[in-house]
């Protein structure tokens, strides 16, 4: 480990608490519990906890005050946070649950004609691929899904992408819209979002990029992507509860998004001969576009997660801010994957260029062979199809019921892979950990035990 490695991994906060295990008893996480998957659902310190929770309290005091009048405003401070953060206009971004609606909304609210197509790739977020067949079964539209296995250069990564838009375009149809990740989630790889971004506006595709592993994760300025629609998690990698998304839509594209998921009070039908329209909600105290109304109330949900958003902020502000933050992740998520990979004797995932790993994730390969646990399976009477997903449920409840830990296993590429995530409290000894823990539970895998611990053999 070099100088400037280290320098990296030795940060304290402005309170002098050093990155790593002392800043663990800021969150409320269980002390046997070591949380490797910070990636799949976040979690937020016990700061912000009081602040969600003082909340909820206000809108129970007075539901109706708070709702109607209060929340609002509350909301207006998040936006507007977030605004500074990202680089957006505030009248271009509103709060959703997840991603994975924001995409959701995009992709219900675009029309298509014969010959459309949404386009995307195969490590593509499994809920987003079922959305797009969803909307494939229900409208004109056809899906054009570019396959491939990691690792691959950013440069072929672009090729293929033009390379498909070209084939659409000379088969008679057109791409109107593409989805890709900033993160991809399995595996946890960076994607070249911004290229793809810049190769959508050449070639007249409208880009809808699913940031879930984005704002807090990686360096974004909205302001300079210019995406036409972005949506990022906050509870994933900005230590605010969940549920709760940044939904950017500049204004150029803000009349294409007519309904919120689910349509809610906000909608404004299409106008009828001879019938004026008008907006259905009261008046805002403060001027605001219909989109920004539409937005603003949608059914009767817990949004406090939405307002915790400067109060995450500040809290990491008191770290050190969001570089100090994102620097140590990304160099812990880099070195600690290095270590793994020495302990099970295997390799990290990434390409030549090394920017795969340009994340707060990496995914290590695991000393299993796929053929010998496939061998083991069928022996043991399982169905030939079935054989991974099995292998892979034990390895998740052992490694939680045996190991106090979760790590996202996965069969990727005709291998098994296992993606961990960095977080600032974590350091160098989780990693250390997590790979003699992840070579004991491979031992018993090569030895047979999932198969008996099921009564199959």
């Amino acid at each position: 480990m070099t100088s400037e490695e280290l320098k990296a991994l030795d940060v304290k906060t402005k309170d002098g608490v050093k990155f790593g295990k002392e800043l663990k008893k800021e969150f409320p996480t269980d002390n046997r519990w070591r949380n490797l998957n910070h990636g799949s659902f976040g979690t937020y310190p016990l700061a912000i906890r009081k602040a969600l929770r003082s909340f909820q309290d206000r809108v129970e005091a007075r539901p109706d005050e708070f709702i109607r009048y209060t929340y609002p405003k509350l909301l207006d401070e998040s936006r507007e946070a977030m605004s500074k953060l990202l680089n957006a206009p505030t009248a271009e971004l509103v709060f959703v649950t997840n991603a994975t609606t924001g995409v959701n909304i995009v992709l219900r609210s675009l029309t298509y004609e014969p010959g459309d197509h949404i386009l995307y790739f195969s490590v593509i977020y499994g809920a987003c691929e079922r959305t797009v067949t969803y909307i494939t079964e229900t409208t004109p539209a056809s899906a054009a899904k570019i396959e491939y296995i990691s690792p691959v250069e950013d440069d072929w990564l672009l090729s293929a992408f033009r390379s498909k838009v070209k084939e659409v375009e000379e088969a008679g149809g057109k791409v109107k819209v593409a989805i890709f990740d900033t993160v991809v989630s399995n595996p946890g790889i960076r994607s070249p979002f911004e290229r793809l971004t810049e190769a959508c506006r050449e070639l007249g595709v409208l880009s809808c990029i699913d940031g879930a592993h984005g704002v807090g994760h990686i360096e974004l300025d909205l302001g300079k992507l210019d995406a036409d629609f972005f949506v990022s998690n906050c509870h994933k990698w900005l230590h605010v509860p969940r549920g709760c998304a940044i939904f950017h839509v500049p204004v150029r594209n803000q009349h294409l998004i007519r309904s919120t998921l689910p349509t809610s009070h906000g909608f404004i039908p299409l106008p009828k001969e001879g019938e004026k329209v008008i907006n259905p909600l009261p008046p805002s105290d403060t001027p605001k576009s219909d989109f920004e109304l539409n937005f603003e109330y949608v059914g009767t949900l817990d949004n406090s997660p939405y307002l915790c958003v400067p109060a995450a902020l500040a809290w990491r502000l008191q770290l050190g801010g969001e570089k100090a933050i994102i620097d140590y992740n990304q160099t812990l998520s880099r070195l600690g994957a290095q270590q793994v990979a020495k302990i099970l004797g295997t390799k990290v995932l990434d390409n030549e260029t090394r920017t795969l790993t340009k994340c707060c994730m990496a995914n290590v390969l695991l000393p299993l062979d796929a053929e010998a646990v496939l061998a083991q399976g069928v022996e043991a009477g399982i169905e030939k199809d079935s054989v991974m997903v099995e292998a892979r449920t034990w390895i998740n409840r052992i490694l939680n019921d045996e190991y106090l830990t979760f790590l996202v296993i996965m069969f990727y590429g005709g291998q098994w892979w296992v993606r961990l995530s960095a977080q600032v409290y974590l350091d160098m000894e989780d990693y250390e950990w997590a790979g003699e823990t992840l070579k004991q539970v491979c031992e018993r895998v090569k030895k047979g035990e999932w198969t008996v611990k099921k009564g199959l053999l």
